[in-house]
């Protein structure tokens, strides 16, 4: 009895394995060496660095470009800790990745575009690609760039045909997320007039919100960001003109001003926000929010309504993105962070869908302007297509 369980279990385990391969496939890295003379640099001193996979036919002359996430560091201390990882040095990341989900080269997975032009660019400054500080302290030789960075991978995308864009996506993941739309307006600078340009922040709306205790926790956080990394001058200056810097590191502050047309994927119960935001470790010094932070479905009835006040919040900072057509977003009621890259959350059979619409879909028709994607899910647990995620 228990040989003929391990053996289903290891069929359906090899089944998902084979599944997943057949829907993603592997790029390799690209360096920006030249960046380096530059002074664009990783938190290391290090190129920054993409993956690359050409678009073809249609495509051939639309760029996608996903900035990769990974939160950010808001002092040297915190700096150092990442400076020799994959999030502070090109030397340490791995040479290929794995496409999938928007970044899918296959039409059954990615229909509007998977033919286009597809990079990947990975996150090794620490802010969200806005820092720019001249000195580098020998003792720690920490770079201070990412502003630099962004602008250096811009450049050579255009070296290698992004000149002639037709269509260009500016989009991130998390982090990343932020680096499209605090970026967002300067990308559409960067690349040429005629070139049809939108931005798309997955998982990267990150509110301004009090935690548990009442602190102002990421409020505080972001102030250090940007006073660490030199970010002030890279913000926009609608906003820093008329607040403190470190608040314009929230896309609340800052979305109304930009200009571009933007949409935004944000699950509702973003849990890198609930563990991060709501409930960070500082907060929680008694781990009262450990098992709810690792899976929703453990979450006690208070902790829920806590959870169902953040929501609100989050909807209410949300209003921010205005109705304008030229704004699109897909609000989930999940608890997740990150959809676009990932083929279970993009589109597939059993994707989470709002309005019985999947995320591919709504973001496909905001970019061609087929309808106006403007959706928002009901309250959890109200949407059984989620994907809440269980963490470790």
């Amino acid at each position: 009895m228990a040989d003929a369980r391990l053996r289903t279990w290891l069929c359906v385990i090899l089944s998902i394995q084979i599944l997943i391969k057949s829907e993603a496939f592997n790029v390799g890295i690209t360096y920006v060496q030249n960046a380096v003379a530059k002074g664009a640099v990783c938190l290391d001193g290090s190129p920054p660095a993409y993956h690359f996979d050409k678009g073809v036919g249609a495509g051939a002359n639309n760029w996608l470009i996903l900035f990769e996430g990974g939160a950010w560091c808001n002092n040297v201390t915190t700096c150092l800790a990442r400076r020799d990882t994959r999030l502070g040095s090109s030397k340490q990341m791995v040479k290929e990745l794995s496409f999938s989900g928007i970044l899918s080269n296959k039409q059954k997975f990615n229909p509007d575009f998977y033919n286009w032009n597809k990079i990947k660019v990975r996150y090794c400054d620490g802010a969200s690609f806005t820092g720019d500080v001249e000195a580098v302290n020998p003792a720690t030789n920490l770079h201070f760039r990412g502003a630099r960075a962004f602008v250096a991978i811009v450049e050579d995308l255009m070296s290698k045909g992004m000149s002639n864009a037709q269509n260009a996506i500016l989009a991130g993941c998390s982090a990343g997320g932020l680096t499209a739309i605090l970026n967002c307006d300067r990308f559409r600078a960067l690349v040429p007039a005629r070139t049809k340009v939108k931005c798309l922040a997955d998982a990267g709306y990150f509110i301004n919100a009090k935690d548990v205790s009442g602190a102002s926790h990421i409020e505080n956080f972001y102030s250090e960001v940007v006073a660490t990394h030199g970010s002030a001058k890279n913000l926009p200056t609608s906003c820093t003109s008329k607040m403190k810097p470190g608040l314009c590191f929230f896309p609340q502050n800052v979305v109304p001003q930009i200009q571009t047309p933007l949409f935004i994927i944000n699950a509702a119960y973003d849990s890198w926000q609930i563990k991060n935001i709501l409930a960070p470790g500082v907060a929680d010094r008694h781990g009262t929010w450990r098992s709810c932070k690792l899976d929703i479905k453990k979450c006690s009835p208070n902790q829920l309504k806590i959870m169902q006040d953040f929501r609100l919040e989050f909807l209410r900072a949300l209003s921010a993105v205005g109705t304008s057509p030229s704004r699109g977003m897909f609000i989930d009621s999940c608890y997740a962070h990150c959809q676009a890259g990932t083929q279970e959350t993009w589109l597939r059979n059993d994707s989470p869908v709002v309005a019985k619409t999947s995320i591919a879909k709504a973001v496909g028709d905001w970019y061609y302007e087929r309808i106006t994607s403007q959706k928002i899910d009901c309250a959890y647990p109200c949407n059984p297509t989620c994907h809440n995620g269980m963490f470790d």
